[in-house]
Parts: C-alpha cells; structure tokens; sequence
C-alpha cells in the first residue's frame, strides 16, 4: 500500500515543525515548501530529529508557479496551508506584505490545489486574532469577526477564501481557528518565549530585567503540539468545516510571567519593567476560545496545561543556553 502524501506550507515554523513529526508517526511520505531566506529556517526540524526524513521543495506562497510545481512533486493528498507572516506586532509596520502572504498567498495554494488536484483535503491556519474587538465573552465559530491588526484582517481574507473555495468549487477546504498555540519552538519575538527566554537569562545571569508591553492582556493559551492534531484531525472528517481550536481558559500575561518566574525561584516582580514601547497601537484585550465543536465532532481535546507549557518552555532555553 502506497504511503499517504502531505504537502506542508510554513514547514519550518513551529506549527510545521510539530505537524510534520506527527505524519511522519502516522507513516505520511511528508514534504515541505522551503521558501528560501538567508537565516538558518530547519532549526526546529533539527530539534525535533526530523530534517532528514522531510522532503523540502523550492517555492514560496507568494509565487502561484512555485505552489503547482509543488503539488506536482508531492502528489499531495492532504495539503495545510501554515505558510505565513504570523507576528502581528510586525504587520502595523509590514501591512502590504502580511497582505500579500497571509491574504493572497491563501489563494496562490488554494488555486494551486484546484488546478492540479481538486480532490485533495485542504487545511487552511485560521486565527483568534480575527475576533480582535470581540463580539462574544467565548469565542466560538459563530462568533462575528472584528480583526485589530493587519494580520488580523489579511488572515480574515485568507479564512474567507477557504470558506469560499469549499462552497464554490466543492473543495475538501477546512480552517482551523487556533488561539495562541505556544512550545520551545516558538520564535524568541512571541510574548510567551520571550518571557521564558528572559527568565533562563536571568537565572542565569546573563541579563537583569524584561521588557514588556501590556501585561494585562488575556490570552488563551495551548501547546501546539496538542493542536497540530486537530489539524490532521479535521482533513479525516467526511465533511469540510471551520473549527475553533482551545483550551477554554483565559490567563494574562501577567499571571504567565508569574508562573515562568516561579519555576526558577524568582519573583517577576523584581525583574518586569513596563515600556511604552512594546504597546500596540491597537490592542485585543482578551481572548477566550470555545472548543465545543472540535471536542464533539473531531474528539479533540487539549492535553498540556499552561503551568507544564510554560515550564517545558523555560526547561528548553535553560537548556540551549547553557549548551
């Protein structure tokens, strides 16, 4: 029997990373679109002992070309879209890009899909940071959309597009509204390991101080090595649908540095300064998932708590910065 084909975009990223070991476990032939950037990008690869058994292709979202060569070369049977410029803090300063990737880069690979193999399932990242101002206390898929950021509103785009190529072209398209997702793996400019990086930093005495910005935001948090599942779960559903992906518990930023710095003996009182710097010019002030749907139809659930992601999290860059 023939392995099973998955084409990755944004393979190098966290959510890439931690999906790509799972189909490898469950026995997939995996490939991955390597858009091509001067700084080493397989680091996370590495880390989960797995570069050598991915199988990397040139391209890029933001190229149509690229992304049907792509699908020709994998014959991929089930294709995630991760692909993305996915800080917001950097999309007030980079709005056209974040557009062009996280807005139309979603219709480059859908199209690519169409053309070359309709029949494939396609998984398209979502994102909470599309409810922005939000309509409802917990967040579910009915829940209107009122995206604060350009990221927000160029994922918007790219969620609606999937939406739309599902109901258009009958495509096996689904989205997945993941609140924020955290690991080891997460890039050093992401709230979450930025504290945890700080705090290894600090125990260790390579620095003195944190700088952040509003640490009174609530945000939902998970492992995403947990929701790298409900990913692969929702392509298996006989039906395409939107989920939202969570834990249902909100925490601030606050109580999550809190936690970091307890783990290491300290106190954050002592070691976080507030900059006006870091405050974004349009803030979401909380985040609450409802994962109801995803618990019942996909039988999902979240295994990790914040307390072991955070202390995982802070275990791992101890770790690299004594190594």
């Amino acid at each position: 029997m023939s392995k099973k084909s998955a084409l990755i975009t944004g393979i190098t990223g966290q959510d890439g990373a931690y999906l790509s070991k799972l189909l490898l476990e469950k026995g997939y032939d995996v490939h991955g679109i390597l858009a091509r950037r001067s700084t080493d990008t397989l680091w996370r690869l590495r880390e989960l002992g797995i570069e050598t058994q991915v199988k990397l292709i040139d391209g890029d979202i933001s190229d149509l070309s690229s992304l049907i060569r792509a699908m020709q070369v994998s014959r991929a049977e089930e294709v995630y879209n991760l692909g993305a410029q996915s800080f917001v803090g950097s999309s007030w300063q980079q709005p056209i890009l974040t557009a062009q990737v996280d807005g139309v880069g979603v219709l480059n690979i859908l199209e690519a899909v169409r053309i070359t193999n309709p029949q494939a399932r396609f998984y398209q990242a979502s994102t909470s940071e599309m409810f922005g101002l939000i309509q409802a206390e917990k967040q579910d898929e009915r829940t209107p959309f009122y995206p604060r950021s350009p990221y927000g509103v160029a994922k918007l785009m790219g969620h609606w597009a999937t939406v739309n190529y599902r109901e258009s072209h009958a495509m096996h398209a689904s989205s997945g509204i993941l609140f924020n997702h955290e690991s080891p793996l997460r890039g050093i400019e992401f709230v979450t390991r930025k504290v945890t990086d700080a705090v290894a930093r600090i125990k260790l005495g390579m620095q003195s101080e944190l700088r952040l910005g509003n640490i009174d935001a609530k945000r939902d948090w998970g492992f995403a090595g947990d929701y790298v599942e409900a990913m692969w779960l929702m392509l298996q559903q006989d039906r395409a649908d939107d989920y939202v992906i969570a834990t249902g518990i909100t925490t601030t930023v606050r109580e999550m540095c809190e936690i970091a710095f307890a783990h290491v003996g300290m106190d954050y009182r002592d070691h976080v300064v507030i900059d006006e710097k870091f405050m974004r010019p349009a803030e979401v002030d909380v985040l609450l998932g409802n994962p109801a749907k995803a618990q019942q139809k996909l039988g999902w659930q979240p295994k990790t708590s914040l307390q072991e992601l955070i202390t995982m999290m802070v275990e791992a860059d101890l770790r690299r910065l004594k190594a």
